[in-house]
């Protein structure tokens, strides 16, 4: 039996047994910037049954044959190598790809779903604009300061970014209700239906995303 309980945080969960944040992501558990909660308490707070998500858990655990790599001991430079190139480049790309589609879904439909895709446009272009904002402090202070040995004095640069994880989190959860789950519309055309699924991927992404640096790579650097 493999030793997890409902008194160990999400945040601790999902770092020890990268795996289990599958669970997470399939009963909508923020383990992210909600990663400090027991999961005792998330599961009662949404009414889902805590033995049902540590037998999920334990069952990917077990019968998962490629698990997932486990970042809670790496090095803080191949950690940062790691989130830069898994998720800063592609989102330096993809972020502009995602809002020429809302731009265009907005313009072509807007007179049809008009409450909708303004709501959706002004919130990602927000959290777009956010993020290029957050990643580029990263990369240009917080994360030479870590690399560099000095991340014990970046409490200030470590507070903020923290800050600005909620921020897009919300952000994240704003769309997710905006868009009705990523429920596509059945007459959507096929740009309507790419931008849903992008919204979708880059949620699942920024939650991974999130987690490495809030419940791993922070913790770590400030005693460092």
């Amino acid at each position: 039996m493999i030793d997890i309980n409902a008194d160990i945080t999400v945040g601790q969960l999902a770092t020890d047994h990268p795996l289990a944040t599958r669970v997470f992501e399939r009963h909508g558990i923020d383990f992210c910037c909600g990663g400090g909660i027991a999961l005792a308490a998330v599961c009662s707070k949404k009414g889902i049954a805590v033995g049902t998500v540590l037998e999920e858990i334990r069952r990917e655990l077990v019968d998962t044959e490629d698990p997932a790599e486990n970042w809670s001991q790496a090095a803080l430079p191949d950690l940062i190598e790691h989130i830069l190139k898994t998720y800063h480049e592609p989102l330096h790309e993809e972020l502009p790809r995602l809002l020429k589609m809302a731009r265009k879904v907005f313009e072509v439909h807007g007179e049809r779903e008009p409450q909708m895709l303004t709501a959706l446009l002004e919130t990602y272009s927000a959290l777009a604009d956010e993020l290029e904002g957050h990643m580029q402090k990263e990369e240009q202070i917080l994360f030479p300061m870590i690399i560099a040995g000095q991340g014990a004095m970046a409490d200030g640069p470590v507070s903020v970014m923290q800050q600005e994880h909620d921020t897009a989190g919300e952000a994240l959860r704003r769309l997710r209700e905006i868009c009705n789950d990523y429920i596509v519309p059945e007459a959507a055309c096929n740009t309507w239906r790419a931008l849903w699924h992008g919204l979708a991927a880059l949620e699942r992404d920024l939650h991974q995303h999130i987690h490495l640096e809030n419940n791993i790579l922070f913790p770590r650097a400030l005693v460092s």
